[in-house]
């Protein structure tokens, strides 16, 4: 299918093929009719892609000082490759989106096989969206005006935080799509309107709809704000434009009455003065997107409804009041569409954004009956008895940032990448010269040339798609964690012992030359380890925190270090206890301490602290055995005290995955033994998920397995 795509390093807009992707539970898949682009929005990201390295750079300060950070801990040139690997990271374009739905997923009810449909969609001719962001159209509602939906919603939770009632003076300040959208149904609200805006047709056409229009170029707005409203002031205004300046506020904050209420729905500004908002008591709010529900991952992927009665407007509920709005001719939006453009003329749109006075720009897309397809060739190299073939399935951070750089010069045959929008995987497939993107992981299980799946989507997938590639006589690499429960991992215990093929876990900093230094200088001695991750503060929303997806830091994370500490000490560990941070720490606490105890003798202690200094080194490993001591310093530099012959081994950041993924490859090219004992797995994965328990019940745990 073909799909709108921006590219943060070039700046070019572009119209990629990539593979459709697939239906999958909670969700409906669409094949798009119409979509509408947001010359605001997308304006913006257009420009920014065509900005060079130093005005990004001004434009995201915080950004800036993570880069510093970054160069203090991990050196100069990880740093830049990573920032470089961020920039090439492809944007799809799009969220205005109507279609008709062509598949439905598990668990979907509202939704059937030719439901006309907005959404939030991107410009692609199929799209997959979660039931939360999706609402049908009304029969006597047109495509093209449909895809007003989501951007009119935009405005319309500006309108529902402002809370304006019957009779009230309400400026809106900027009439682009949002802001005239806005104006419109706050006049169908009972309000009187104002609008302001420098573009004289725009003003003409709010007029047509009984907005009182006003240019500030020809007077000032404050002194007509208070005419209109007989020296009272307005009772609110709304802000959907976007400009740097601080005078906008200024001006919203002096146009309004004692007591007003202020709105930023768009970009501007915001230095306030708090004299201006002190005298007169005003309130001031800014409107995130669509309305409830935004950015909430139990609300928008895991279908996870807000109950009516306590949440009356979601942005569902929003899409679904702005159809009703132009259904009942409340919203007018036909005067707005400037011109409807086919697909494949897509630059008629964006390589002439602010160079005219368009308002609304509407894509057609060809609608004719076709199965969509999940597979896209990217070239035709030939596998036929070749060993190391590889299928990647996941194409995130780890993916594009690690495994691919680290697979270069390894010899690999690179066949298929998936992922599950089909962007990134393709992206990624053209850069690193793969045959074959695709959004359904089956296509690599079920060809016979592939005999590796690299596996590094989220955590809740690896063990379920460890069992399927085993039961496919697929060798596996799967970056930790290797499960979630004890109840997986006997799943996979269970499947590889059937399938006799090898697990590989991503435990990558045995492979370190810092590991090997060690490892070498210690032999099988008996020893105590300390190992310290100043792991960094990650939000609580963010995935790796929920149990049932990520399974949490120590599970997700700390396991690197159970393996490391059983790799220098030569033995599997024997029982575990953990004690973490505050009175009463939730299982995916990040601040803990880890002891182990190992069945030679050995100890292991991890510290895994998230509120740590970022410019202190993020790893850390000492080593006592033998009245001798070593000194891990962030796989740059080791020291040795009391060696002979060894004092100091420094490097360029090298946590191992170069190491592992060359031996992983050349053992399944040339044969041997596997990179790591799948003994030794199983223990470190039971180990990690033993901590979790001695947590809860306070006491050590023995391993089993």
């Amino acid at each position: 299918m073909k799909q709108i795509i921006q590219s943060f390093k070039t700046g070019e807009t572009i119209l990629e093929e990539v593979p459709a992707p697939i239906v999958k539970k909670g969700a409906v898949l669409i094949q798009t009719a119409n979509s509408l682009v947001s010359l605001g929005t997308e304006k913006m990201l257009v420009e920014f892609g065509k900005s060079n390295l130093i005005s990004k750079a001004r434009q995201q300060p915080d950004k800036v000082k993570q880069v510093l950070d970054k160069i203090k801990t991990d050196g100069l040139m990880p740093t830049l490759e990573a920032v470089f690997n961020k920039l090439g990271e492809p944007l799809p374009l799009g969220y205005c989106n109507v279609g008709k739905v062509i598949a439905v997923g598990e668990g979907v009810s509202d939704f059937k096989i030719g439901d006309r449909v907005a959404s939030n969609g991107q410009h692609a001719e199929f799209v997959l969206v979660p039931q939360n962001l999706v609402a049908a159209i009304p029969e006597n509602v047109t495509n093209e005006q449909a895809t007003f939906t989501v951007i009119g919603s935009i405005g319309l939770q500006g309108i529902r935080l402002l809370k304006p009632t019957f009779g009230e003076t309400i400026v809106v300040v900027g009439l682009g799509l949002i802001g005239l959208l806005t104006a419109q149904l706050l006049k169908s609200n009972g309000c009187k309107v104002i609008g302001v805006d420098i573009d004289d047709s725009k003003l003409e056409l709010a007029k047509k709809w009984g907005i009182i229009p006003f240019n500030p170029k020809s007077n000032d707005v404050v002194s007509f704000v208070s005419e209109q409203t007989n020296g009272i002031g307005a009772d609110g205004v709304i802000i959907t434009a976007s400009s740097k300046s601080d005078e906008i506020i200024s001006n919203a904050a002096k146009m309004s009455r004692k007591r007003g209420r202020i709105i930023l729905v768009g970009v501007t500004g915001l230095n306030l003065s708090r004299a201006e908002f002190y005298e007169k008591e005003l309130s001031f709010q800014v409107s995130c997107s669509y309305g409830p529900g935004r950015y909430d991952d139990n609300y928008e992927n895991k279908g996870i409804d807000y109950p009516l009665p306590f949440v009356r407007w979601t942005e569902k509920r929003n899409f679904e009041a702005i159809l009703q709005a132009i259904s009942q001719n409340q919203l007018q939006v036909d005067e707005m569409i400037s011109e409807i453009v086919l697909l494949e003329n897509y630059l008629d749109i964006y390589g002439n954004m602010g160079k005219n006075n368009t308002i609304a720009s509407i894509l057609k897309y060809k609608t004719s009956e076709c199965n969509p397809s999940h597979k896209i060739q990217i070239n035709n190299s030939q596998f036929e008895g070749q060993k190391g073939v590889i299928g990647i399935v996941g194409s995130g951070n780890f993916t594009k940032m690690t495994m691919l750089p680290a697979l270069k010069g390894s010899n690999a045959n690179l066949k298929y990448i998936a992922s599950q929008g089909g962007v990134s995987s393709t992206v990624l497939a053209k850069k690193y010269n793969f045959s074959y993107s695709t959004t359904n992981y089956k296509e690599i299980l079920s060809d016979n040339e592939v005999d590796l799946v690299c596996i590094t989507t989220k955590h809740n997938m690896h063990a379920q798609l460890t069992i399927e590639s085993l039961k496919a006589n697929k060798h596996v690499f799967v970056e930790k964690p290797l499960a979630l429960n004890l109840e997986e991992l006997n799943q996979i215990i269970e499947a590889q012992k059937e399938s006799n093929k090898t697990v590989t876990v991503g435990f990558n900093r045995r492979f370190s030359p810092h590991a090997i230094k060690m490892k070498s200088l210690l032999g099988n001695a008996t020893m105590n380890v300390v190992a310290t991750m100043n792991a960094g503060f990650i939000p609580a929303n963010v995935w790796i925190h929920d149990m049932k997806v990520g399974g949490g830091r120590i599970v997700g994370e700390a396991c690197h270090f159970i393996d490391l500490i059983t790799y220098l000490t030569g033995s599997k560990v024997k029982s575990v206890c953990m004690n973490a941070m505050l009175t009463n720490p939730e299982e995916n606490t990040d601040n803990a301490t880890i002891l182990l105890k190992y069945e030679n003798g050995s100890t292991g202690v991890i510290n895994y602290f998230s509120n740590g200094s970022k410019a202190y080194s993020k790893e850390r490993v000492e080593v006592y055995s033998q009245n001798k001591t070593l000194i891990m310093d962030n796989f740059r530099k080791t020291e040795g005290f009391g060696f002979k012959g060894f004092s100091k081994l420094k490097t360029s950041l090298d946590k191992g995955h170069k190491n592992q993924f060359h031996s992983l490859i050349s053992q399944l090219q040339i044969g041997g033994n596997p990179l790591i004992s799948f003994d030794e797995i199983v223990n470190t994965t039971e180990a990690s998920l033993a901590a979790l328990q001695s947590l809860k019940e306070g006491k050590w745990i023995d391993i089993n397995l």
